[in-house]
């Protein structure tokens, strides 16, 4: 799994979605929706953009703030504020939100399962790495800040 923190986390989703709607293309799984096609076009186009506004807006606040997004790199800041004031991974929420939504966009369900993958690599691989590097970087003031802010929602 270390060989992953070699791939930015954001291509970790892109590269899983693919890798769902290939094994769609393949091993189909069919399913019925009580919901008709343009209903969930719609609902997933709205929690698609929902997810890539919080995701953009988690980087735009990391940016300003001229730090790293590179997990396992020192941060130069303890970013907190923005979106982190109730999420201390919006980047990693916003790109789960947007992902779901693309996968109610195209009505695919591998992609789906393949989700629970990626999130298991970033709750248990990702996030502890750099949680590691705030900790001895930012030391008592990050453990205040994780006191006060979910690390998901």
């Amino acid at each position: 799994m270390r060989f992953l923190l070699r791939v930015p986390v954001p291509w970790v989703f892109v590269l899983a979605y693919l890798a769902g709607v290939v094994l769609e293309a393949f091993v189909p799984i069919k399913t019925r929706h009580r919901v008709d096609a343009t209903t969930m076009v719609l609902v997933g186009a709205l929690v698609f953009s929902i997810g890539a506004f919080l995701a953009g807006w988690g980087l735009v606040t990391f940016r300003r703030a001229r730090t790293t997004t590179v997990p396992g790199q020192i941060s130069a800041e303890l970013v907190t504020w923005g979106p982190y004031s109730f999420t201390r991974n919006p980047m990693y929420v916003g790109l789960t939100i947007a992902y779901i939504g693309e996968t109610f966009i195209l009505q695919q369900i591998w992609p789906r399962i393949l989700l629970l993958l990626v999130l298991a690599y970033v709750n248990w691989v990702v996030i502890p790495l750099e949680q590691r590097k705030l900790s001895e970087t930012f030391g008592e003031e990050y453990a205040r800040y994780q006191a006060r802010v979910r690390r998901w929602l």
